[in-house]
């Protein structure tokens, strides 16, 4: 390809506040095109939805970083801790992935998950409690973080006055920003939370509980099922990977729908539109943005586009969740859309298997939110808003203004 890789300004903030037109020229530009990602990284952005849907279950495009040549890559993880890191589902691929998986997917189904619903609704209207009297709030510290992260706390079997910790250490590792992270602060993060995962299992050792770190110590101690690298693994995946993204979605979605009045009073009117409406938010303005990452094993064509061994392909779902060739008027946000298979979660083997909880906990939330903060509005000009900077998308702060007292009870 003769294009030189376009880089994607994750230094300015409009590209932050709104990457849409960059993403729509890229996808009029071809199907496949090199770009500088998030960390001064080179990847092959793939474009079109149909593209990017085959690229996921590609077996020649690996989950393994060690598969990718750019060494900067692996230098992105903590030096001590690279084999533990690489030990989890997101990152391996069969069969250990399958391995991997089977052991938590019970925990996950749409049933199971289902089961979870009295309780997500219990501590949604617990967080909105402390906040309706006031009639202002910051919908993302106050509501959108600590809903998801007390769920996934509570489903492990983590204490939940731990989650401040666990969450500076996550921001450590994972936030990315233009330049690439400074490897002494990863390392540091990811020997701090390692630590607090190994104490964590030590005491569950010791006293089980009715929790799935519990059951997978099981697993790991009696059944031989997994080593201890990746317990660890596990237990770091599941934790983050079970609030980071559902931060995203909900805050996202309440920020998308203020910025829609037309929607958000359409969705007041008809609270049965919701779980359609948390699929067009995932497909106009995802939580994971620009994609999802895959190294080539080998020589891989895609849409007539070779990519080299070793490289880094990365299946842009948030530009190809407005391919106008998959999707009508795919720039305007629809909650009444009916076709709306979406790549926000992936697809394949690889497939969110958290995704029935995001949904529900997105449903919940957003759900309640409009039945009990009336009159919401941006507290802020929609310009003022700041967005996380790389990989993963959404408010970093929405504060909210509304009438006090909305529904006090949570009735």
């Amino acid at each position: 390809m003769s294009q030189q890789p376009v880089l994607l300004p994750y230094t300015d903030p409009a590209f932050l506040a709104d990457p849409f037109p960059l993403f729509r020229q890229l996808r009029e530009e071809g199907p496949v095109r090199r770009a500088v990602i998030a960390g001064g990284l080179e990847a092959w952005l793939v474009t079109r939805y149909e593209d990017g849907l085959a690229a996921l279950s590609d077996p020649r495009l690996s989950s393994d970083v060690r598969d990718a040549s750019d060494p900067r890559l692996m230098q992105q993880l903590p030096v001590t801790e690279r084999e533990s890191m690489l030990s989890n589902m997101l990152r391996t691929d069969p069969p250990d992935h399958t391995r991997l998986r089977r052991l938590v997917s019970k925990a996950f189904t749409a049933r199971r998950v289902g089961e979870l619903r009295p309780r997500v609704q219990e501590i949604t209207d617990r967080l909105l409690d402390d906040v309706v009297a006031a009639g202002r709030a910051e919908l993302v510290a106050d509501f959108a973080l600590p809903l998801p992260v007390t769920v996934i706390s509570e489903l492990l079997g983590v204490p939940v006055e731990d989650r401040h910790d666990f969450q500076r250490w996550t921001d450590d590792m994972l936030l990315r920003r233009a330049e690439m992270p400074d490897p002494a602060v990863v390392n540091a993060a990811w020997e701090q939370m390692r630590s607090y995962l190994t104490k964590l299992l030590e005491a569950k050792r010791a006293r089980p509980g009715d929790d799935l770190l519990s059951a997978l110590i099981t697993a790991r101690d009696e059944e031989q099922r997994l080593n201890e690298d990746e317990l660890i693994a596990m237990s770091f995946l599941l934790l983050v990977a079970g609030y980071i993204t559902t931060v995203n979605l909900i805050g996202g979605g309440i920020a998308a729908l203020l910025a829609h009045p037309d929607q958000l009073a359409l969705l007041r009117d008809d609270p049965e539109l919701l779980p359609g409406a948390i699929e067009e938010f995932l497909r106009y303005d995802g939580p994971v943005s620009p994609g999802i990452a895959r190294f080539a094993r080998e020589e891989v064509e895609i849409a007539g586009v070779t990519v080299p061994p070793g490289a880094t392909v990365l299946i842009a779902s948030a530009i190809a969740d407005r391919d106008p060739a998959r999707f009508a008027d795919p720039d305007r946000l629809d909650i009444t859309r009916r076709d709306n298979a979406h790549l926000a979660f992936g697809h394949g083997i690889h497939y969110c298997l958290g995704a029935p909880l995001a949904r529900l906990e997105g449903q919940v939330a957003i759900g309640t939110a409009l039945r009990r903060l009336p009159g919401l509005a941006l507290a802020v000009p929609p310009g003022e808003l700041r967005w996380r900077p790389g990989g993963l998308r959404g408010p970093q702060q929405l504060p909210v203004t509304f009438t006090p007292d909305g529904d006090a009870s949570g009735g």
